[in-house]
Parts: structure tokens; C-alpha cells; sequence
């Protein structure tokens, strides 16, 4: 609502735990919107057929926001459970649940009652916290939440070729809201600010995700007692180049 001299206040998000309030927000899920089914669905078919995943699988999708991924997973046929820290994504993905597909509330630092076949941690959603410690007792988390046979996947932005191809400033207008995005690289961390206005209000919530390459991710599996497999470089599983990759897809256990 508008303040009391009749101009628009700012709501500015400045906790240490951006992800925990912006994730929260359907704002979130009015930007990125259009992002793309079907190339989700392909990695999805082609990581799957990969781990040479047993029928009756089951699969953790870990930081599944509203679990686009989870219920293309759960039409393959996998016994799906789909974790998020956001309660409202949660809240919304529990409505698409069945036998074979749930969701809950789960802080991916914390190890899980239940041992999987499969653990996917998708579409860059490593990397948020500010202690690396954090990064480190996710891996193990997710090391310990697997069976004895089953593997990890992390698929995460190539921050090389992010790097080199980053958008400063862009504009999107998205169902009547236009996000003023803005993008840099500080103190070891891609950060992307976006402000907006709806309904009179302004907001500010701001991304911040570490820069981690290759190198840093096989020293903290290295340290996590990880044994890192396989690297692939996009979603049809070719071959990583540091340089020219859009993604840095690791498979490990």
C-alpha cells in the first residue's frame, strides 16, 4: 500500500537468508515462469536412462520449488519426494501429490530419514548460503540420504561461460509487472538484483549465488568424503569444457 505522504515504500529484502523469503514470494514464480519444460523433461530422460535407474526407484528431488521436475520424474514411473525450504512452493506441489509422489518441507542441510536411489539437486540451486560450511553439510547430507547404490546428481550454472556472457541490465515484463533485473559478479558470488512494482508498492529482493567451479566443487567432495563420477556440460550429457559449457552437471555418491 502506498505510504502515508503518497508515495510508493520499497520493500527491500535484506536477509542473510535471501532464499528464504524471495522463494517464498509469487513473484518468484511470475519471473521465471516460462522456463523450459521440455528441456527439463529431456535432462530428466537422459540422467535417468544414465544412472540406469531401477523401475521402482526413488528419487529425491532436492530444492524442487513447485516441482516441475518431481512430477515429470513421478510420470516416468519413480517413487518421487520432492523437498523445498519454501512452504508456500510446498503448499502449492502437495495439490499434484499420489502414492507415489510427496512433497515436503526440508532444509537441504539436514540429512533424511528415508535413503534414496537417486538425489537431484536441479537448475542451480546450490550455492546460497553464506558460510561454507553450509555447502559442505549439504553434501554430506546428501551423501548420507543415499542407499548404498544410489547417486547424486548436481547440475549447476558453468560459471565460466556465465562469467562471460552475463547481462548486465535487462527489462522483462511478465503478467503486467515489469522486473528491472540487474546482474554483477562481487566478492566471489553472482548476484542478480531485482526491483519491480505492483499494486502501488516497490520491491527490492536481491539473488546471491557463490561463483563455484568445477575446481572448488571437487575440493569440497574431496573434504565431504565424495567420490565425484562424472561430469557432463548441458542437458544432453556431453562432455564438460570449462570454457563453452552452458551447465556443469555433476554425478557423484
Amino acid at each position: 500500500m502506498p505510504s502515508p505522504q503518497n508515495q510508493p515504500s520499497e520493500n527491500t529484502n535484506k536477509a542473510e537468508n535471501w532464499f528464504a523469503s524471495w522463494f517464498d514470494t509469487p513473484y518468484y514464480h511470475i519471473l521465471y515462469k516460462d522456463r523450459d519444460n521440455e528441456e527439463a523433461r529431456l535432462f530428466m530422460d537422459n540422467i535417468t536412462n544414465y544412472l540406469n535407474l531401477p523401475d521402482d526407484a526413488k528419487i529425491l528431488d532436492l530444492a524442487c520449488g513447485k516441482g516441475r521436475h518431481s512430477l515429470y520424474l513421478n510420470k516416468l514411473g519413480y517413487d518421487v519426494t520432492g523437498a523445498d525450504l519454501s512452504e508456500n512452493s510446498i503448499a502449492e506441489a502437495k495439490k499434484s501429490e499420489n502414492d507415489k509422489l510427496h512433497f515436503i518441507v526440508h532444509d537441504m542441510r539436514e540429512t533424511c530419514r528415508e535413503k534414496y536411489d537417486a538425489i537431484f539437486n536441479l537448475f542451480t540451486s546450490f550455492g546460497y548460503f553464506e558460510d561454507d560450511a553450509d555447502n559442505l553439510k549439504t553434501l554430506v547430507a546428501i551423501r548420507e540420504s543415499l542407499n548404498e547404490s544410489g547417486f547424486a546428481v548436481i547440475d549447476f550454472m558453468n560459471v565460466t561461460n556465465v562469467l562471460k556472457n552475463l547481462v548486465p541490465e535487462e527489462t522483462k515484463t511478465i503478467d503486467g509487472i515489469t522486473f528491472n533485473i540487474r546482474r554483477y559478479h562481487l566478492d566471489g558470488h553472482i548476484i542478480k538484483e531485482i526491483r519491480f512494482e505492483d499494486r502501488g508498492e516497490k520491491f527490492h529482493f536481491t539473488e546471491k549465488v557463490q561463483a563455484l567451479s568445477l575446481k572448488d566443487f571437487e575440493q569440497m567432495m574431496e573434504n565431504s568424503g565424495i567420490f565425484l563420477l562424472d561430469v557432463f556440460g548441458d542437458y544432453k550429457l556431453r562432455k564438460f569444457h570449462n570454457a563453452e559449457s552452458e551447465r556443469l552437471i555433476m554425478i557423484f555418491k
